[in-house]
């Protein structure tokens, strides 16, 4: 585990930008599913007055909550955990959808939206060969580049590895519950889905 410059970095922490640049302006509440140890969350709260962070995993709770910062961590299952519905402005999640069924997970932020309020996504899923070689191989490479310039930084949630869901079946997922979201495939293993949720 290597942090170069006092900055973290690895494939998930690449994307969190993304993340961060889709909340809408004057958001005032938000929630990050699979929080892990917080980094996420902690960067919302520069955004947001509340977040809040949920993980099923004790320890990276615990450590999330020996950081400073106003963030609530919950130590919990967010598919049952009994948030009021259309309660957040924000609802974000990183590498965290492959670790439960993914049509039940989107579909529970969904309802967690309120009317106007955004989803922000950055997931994995399995690739499929040969059709995702080229893709998969120049991802490699770019992969060893960030890490020679920047370290890496392994997380301590725990993982799941392959994705149960490939690419195609996400965007299919995507496009019939969360109708009009932008599906995006990334070069480092990830894509991303941004969705606002219809006023009603």
């Amino acid at each position: 585990m290597t942090v170069k410059n006092g900055k973290r970095w690895n494939h998930n922490i690449h994307y969190h930008p993304r993340i961060l640049r889709a909340v809408p302006d004057g958001a005032q509440r938000a929630l990050d599913v699979g929080c892990g140890e917080g980094m996420l969350a902690r960067g919302l709260r520069q955004a947001v007055p509340h977040v809040t962070g949920i993980d099923l995993d004790a320890p990276s709770i615990g450590q999330a909550r020996e950081h400073p910062g106003d963030v609530d961590y919950i130590l919990g299952d967010f598919l049952s955990h009994p948030f009021t519905p259309a309660s957040f402005d924000v609802v974000t999640s990183v590498a965290t959808l492959h670790h439960m069924d993914a049509a039940a997970g989107l579909a529970r932020m969904r309802e967690l939206l309120r009317p106007g309020g955004v989803l922000a996504i950055v997931g994995l899923a399995r690739s499929a060969m040969p059709n995702d070689l080229p893709r998969d191989l120049a991802g490699v490479v770019v992969g060893a580049f960030h890490r020679a310039m920047k370290g890496h930084w392994e997380h301590p949630s725990p993982t799941v590895w392959p994705p149960p869901v490939t690419y195609p079946q996400m965007r299919a997922l995507a496009a019939e519950i969360l109708p009009g979201s932008q599906y995006r495939r990334h070069l480092l293993w990830r894509y991303s889905i941004t969705w606002r949720r219809p006023q009603d």
